[in-house]
């Protein structure tokens, strides 16, 4: 089931984007402080920000030493006798 939603996230993130880069092909830029980066459609910018957002957490993970795949699974209940 973990599995299933793992591959869900980045289908929904691709389709929201796809959505929202058809609906918004208006050039934006970021500024930060006095910085500001370079004109380009609001769904390539979504699409990375989604990107360092995934690359970030999998460091988290792997920094952490652990995989969602790996965590703990209840145990099944004994029956008293």
């Amino acid at each position: 089931m973990i599995r299933l939603v793992l591959a869900m996230v980045p289908a929904v993130w691709v389709i929201a984007i796809a959505i929202i880069a058809v609906q918004n092909a208006t050039p934006v830029s970021i500024r930060l402080f006095n910085l500001q980066s370079i004109e380009m459609p609001f769904g390539v910018l979504l699409a990375f920000g989604a990107a360092a957002g995934m690359v970030a957490a999998a460091l988290v993970l792997l920094v952490l030493g652990g995989s969602p795949l790996k965590w703990p699974r209840r145990k099944p209940q004994q029956p008293e006798p």
